[in-house]
């Protein structure tokens, strides 16, 4: 982008509006500011509000064109240099996802590793810049673990080097508090989802499973019934046939030929039965809803 064109326009028109050298406002640059051999843009500062910029290359083709871009900062022509809103930027301790897996200037990531000063031997950031996520973090949540206990204030621990452990989002969802200021809706409970024994209404709290294996209190409510009834059988046999005492015939045709004919009724009961095994092996299903992954990051 050596000797490209930076435009600046009021917002939502074509009318140029100054860029200034100085955060008082009084020594505009030319419209358009030229980009250096190497492609980079001066310091400038703009009035309060919005803005459109119009950048081109050499050749006069547009590169970027944005409108309505809110200035960062209260100018106001003050010859105090603009602090920054923060109403308009992240702010310690918010969280940002990023489709990327290293460090990130400003922020760490929330893997549950620990953040300290440089002499604190912290895992994930060893930095004086790691003071203000510090004393935020110790603050905001209790629970998160401080290396040899919580002193008396976040101020003494971070002066005494310590260490305190990020949020450890690895592998989980974002979900918001049950109740964040109001009363809980009862979206989260451990009765129903089987959040517990996590707290749904604290803050950094985490639970749900990967998968999970039916018990029988999660069957349908369901009683087979079935019986098997009784069943007589006859037999036949017959008498006076000389040279014998009986002879048992099988059907009563040849009962009946000669003879006394007998009969005799044997009745076997209903009883109970065992069914033949099905193949059930009791493996978990899985609950993972449809996910893709990032890394979430917070800022310092």
């Amino acid at each position: 982008m050596s000797g490209g064109l930076l435009y600046f326009y009021a917002a939502g028109t074509t009318t140029p509006q100054s860029a200034y050298q100085d955060v008082a406002l009084t020594l505009p640059y030319p419209n358009p500011i030229e980009l250096d051999s190497a492609g980079r843009v001066p310091p400038f500062y703009l009035a309060d509000g919005q803005i459109k910029i119009v950048l081109k290359n050499a050749a006069r083709v547009t590169q970027v064109a944005a409108d309505n871009l809110l200035v960062i900062g209260a100018s106001s022509g003050t010859a105090t240099p603009p602090s920054v809103d923060a109403t308009t930027v992240l702010t310690t301790g918010d969280i940002k996802a990023r489709y990327g897996t290293g460090a990130l200037a400003g922020f760490v990531r929330s893997n549950g590793r620990t953040i300290g000063s440089a002499s604190s031997g912290a895992s994930e950031r060893a930095n004086a810049d790691c003071e203000d996520l510090f004393i935020y973090l110790w603050t905001e949540d209790a629970n998160l673990t401080v290396s040899t206990g919580r002193g008396a204030s976040a101020a003494a621990d971070w002066a005494a080097n310590k260490t305190i452990a990020l949020p450890d989002w690895r592998g989980r969802t974002l979900a918001g508090l049950d109740d964040m200021g109001n009363s809980a809706a009862g979206v989260l409970t451990t009765a129903t989802t089987g959040f517990g024994p996590a707290v749904p209404t604290t803050l950094g709290q985490g639970s749900g499973q990967e998968s999970k294996t039916l018990l029988t209190a999660n069957l349908p409510p369901y009683t087979p019934a079935g019986s098997v009834g009784s069943r007589t059988f006859t037999l036949y046999w017959r008498t006076g046939l000389g040279g014998g005492s009986g002879q048992v015939v099988d059907d009563i045709e040849n009962a009946s030929v000669g003879g006394v004919n007998h009969t005799t009724d044997f009745v076997v009961a209903g009883g109970t039965f065992t069914g033949t095994a099905q193949g059930g092996t009791s493996t978990a299903f899985a609950t993972l809803a449809p996910t893709r992954l990032l890394t979430i990051y917070m800022k310092l």
